[in-house]
């Protein structure tokens, strides 16, 4: 007899096997001929698999008929032909409970809670038919980023969780301290001495790889690095995680051109890998969640995505006598809502901005030559807008030194990234992607705490 999931049980090839199931009781009726119908579900699959049990069993009065829930089992028996809607069912031979749920006190019950009070049961929360989808989605993308890059032939480089420096230059870093914050160390002039502090320093939970990432694709060739990024940015919106993770591709002797070509080619690999390995929990997301996500992603896998300059698109957001929420300006960030305007009603598809004002993005992206604009770009998606934001990055050590001093950075404290541009430097180029604004985005969820485990948001570190 053999362990086997849920998902295995339930293909006909498996029908006539003798097997041991284990996991978790969602249903259970009985049945007046002597027998009862348990429905078992392992997170393997969104489908349950049907046990039948019966008056025979040894325990099946004292246990089984009590069986409700929540309740652990493992099950050992025959896979069969289901009569049901179900291609097969096991017929009991023992059922051994591990473990009660006492249904008066567990909070799952088969009325329908709102996702907003499920996340007071995150450590529950997974049991229900919408996140343990969410968790399948989620680990298949996460598979995905791995075999698109590693297929490529890049290295998976890690890079720190605790930094120095900040990538972004907007300041929202939490800080990392051993002081106590009751009686802190004063310097001469009454502030912190964060010389006595555990790294010296002031210290923090990094918000990017990126600038790690570029010394070592600036040695290695292509590298990436995946993991866990942090923004102290108070707020309380839907789209916003003060903890999330994050994939960032840097690729040495790479131009912009190169980096829009990855970053098309990777998003059609993850929404391709998912339509396929995930097509049933899928279809769950489109039927109750959002009727639109299987449409949408087939569309972007096949469709090719419009590039054009950001200057083009303002003129094509002022010429649309759109009334939108933000004015549209030459040298304004582009909001949300005139992303969506542009790859949902102008061009009906994935689009992919470039050449934004200098003025608006970090100082590690290379100039144009018209000293206004620099090399970024952002994919744009519909429903969403940006989902990848990314750069050729400035490899010139005089406009880099220059470009920071104009955002009153103080290039001695780069100092490892300007050595970058002294020894053999190299055009290179590389993105973002944010793994939970892509789950989002892949199952329709409209709520970007719903898409990780133990979301992280202002006044929230529950779990």
């Amino acid at each position: 007899m053999s362990k086997m999931t849920v998902l295995a049980a339930r293909q006909p090839a498996a029908i006539g096997s003798q097997v041991l199931i284990q996991g978790w009781v969602r249903t259970r009726r009985d049945s007046k001929g002597g027998f009862s119908f348990i429905e078992i579900n392992d997170g393997s699959c969104m489908a349950n698999l049907q046990i039948i049990a019966d008056a025979d069993l040894e325990n099946y009065e004292s246990e089984i008929t009590r069986l409700t829930a929540g309740c652990s089992i493992s099950v050992s028996g025959e896979i069969k032909e289901s009569g049901g809607k179900q291609a097969t069912e096991i017929l009991a031979a023992k059922v051994e409970i591990h473990g009660w749920a006492d249904p008066d006190e567990y909070p799952l019950q088969k009325k329908r809670h709102s996702f907003e009070k499920l996340r007071e049961w995150a450590h529950l929360r997974p049991r229900t038919n919408t996140f343990g989808a969410v968790a399948r989605v989620r680990n298949r993308i996460c598979k995905s980023i791995h075999d698109f890059y590693q297929d490529r032939g890049f290295l998976y480089v890690h890079t720190p969780i605790i930094t120095a420096s900040d990538c972004e230059g907007a300041g929202e870093m939490f800080r990392v301290s051993t002081l106590d914050p009751a009686n802190a160390p004063r310097n001469d002039e009454g502030g912190i001495d964060y010389t006595q502090d555990f790294f010296d320093r002031p210290s923090f939970l990094t918000v990017s790889g990126q600038l790690e990432a570029e010394i070592y694709a600036t040695a290695l060739g292509n590298v990436y690095t995946f993991g866990p990024t942090f923004r102290a940015e108070n707020s309380n919106t839907s789209r916003h995680l003060a903890e999330f993770w994050m994939v960032e591709p840097e690729m040495a002797f790479c131009d912009l051109d190169g980096n829009m070509d990855l970053a098309e080619a990777f998003l059609k690999q993850i929404f391709s890998d998912v339509l396929e390995d995930c097509a049933e929990d899928m279809a769950f997301f489109n039927q109750h969640i959002d009727d639109t996500v299987l449409e949408t992603l087939q569309g972007i896998v096949k469709s090719e995505f419009t590039r054009l300059s950001y200057s083009e698109a303002v003129d094509i957001l002022i010429a649309s006598e759109q009334k939108f929420d933000h004015q549209v300006e030459w040298g304004c960030d582009l909001q949300s809502e005139h992303e969506r305007y542009l790859t949902e009603q102008h061009f009906s598809g994935p689009v992919i901005l470039y050449d934004y004002p200098c003025t608006i993005k970090p100082f590690y992206m290379r100039v144009n030559d018209d000293g206004k604009t620099v090399r970024a770009m952002d994919v744009l998606v519909p429903k969403v807008g940006e989902i990848i934001g990314g750069s050729q990055r400035e490899e010139r050590l005089d406009v880099l030194e220059d470009r920071m001093r104009q955002q009153d950075l103080d290039p001695a404290e780069y100092w490892w990234y300007t050595d970058l541009r002294k020894y053999g430097t190299v055009p290179h180029a590389g993105f973002g992607l944010g793994l939970e604004r892509t789950v989002q985005f892949v199952t329709g969820m409209q709520n970007i705490r719903d898409v990780i485990p133990f979301p992280r948001t202002p006044g929230s570190a529950e779990f």
